[in-house]
């Protein structure tokens, strides 16, 4: 995921609920122990929560880059409201629904932490959280150009190589925008699933699109007539 950043993010709200497994047996008592104790080992004890360096060496521990899509997913299990931070109630409600409560568990399930997406419904809620979660300011509303291009590699880019090149390339040498907003966010996606490249004349500027995205199409056009 795109590096940590110290600010606060207004609190995450979702429609649908992130996750598929069935409601988990009740925790014992041990359980949440060895939890809380994993937590304890990561967390700032000043502040009461896993911060950015806190991230940083359980990544290291859990043998995953903090860049890495798995480590999105993961705050998106947590329901984590702040960007580069866990709380202890994040963490539990986590590791119970992930249930893992020691290190090796923890290893295992993030080893295969995409499946948690692979269901329509999921990945849709997880990318808008993917959005959501990089709005680190009070009442920010929209992200930087740049941000965007990160995030469009690390949530996208698996399943649309080609589409996430040409879209940040063309994102990189825009004028018209220096931030987006969720709804630019989301028709990313739903242009990526619903418009071919190769058939261009196929995309319909009528049909609700963001004018960034009819912008992107016209490009896309006057680079292909190019070649």
């Amino acid at each position: 995921m795109p590096r940590p950043k110290r600010k606060a993010a207004p609190p995450i709200t979702s429609d649908v609920d992130s996750s598929l497994r069935p409601e988990p047996k009740k925790a014992t008592t041990k359980q949440f122990d060895r939890i809380d104790n994993l937590f304890e080992s990561y967390a700032n004890k000043s502040l009461g929560l896993i911060d950015p360096d806190g991230i940083v060496a359980f990544c290291k521990d859990v043998h995953v880059d903090h860049t890495d899509v798995r480590m999105l997913i993961l705050a998106w299990k947590m329901k984590a409201e702040k960007q580069g931070y866990f709380s202890k109630d994040e963490w539990r409600k986590g590791l119970k629904c992930l249930g893992a409560d020691t290190l090796p568990k923890l290893r295992k399930v993030i080893g295969g932490l995409q499946k948690e997406v692979m269901v329509q419904e999921c990945f849709e809620d997880f990318y808008s959280y993917a959005f959501q979660y990089c709005l680190t300011e009070e009442k920010q509303r929209s992200v930087d150009i740049e941000t965007i291009c990160e995030l469009l590699n690390v949530v996208l880019r698996s399943d649309f190589p080609t589409q996430v090149n040409l879209l940040t390339e063309y994102l990189k040498v825009q004028n018209d925008y220096r931030a987006l907003n969720i709804d630019h966010w989301r028709n990313f996606y739903r242009f990526f699933k619903e418009v071919s490249l190769s058939d261009l004349l196929s995309y319909d500027s009528s049909q609700a699109w963001p004018v960034i995205l009819d912008n992107f199409v016209e490009w896309l056009k006057e680079k292909q007539e190019k070649i």
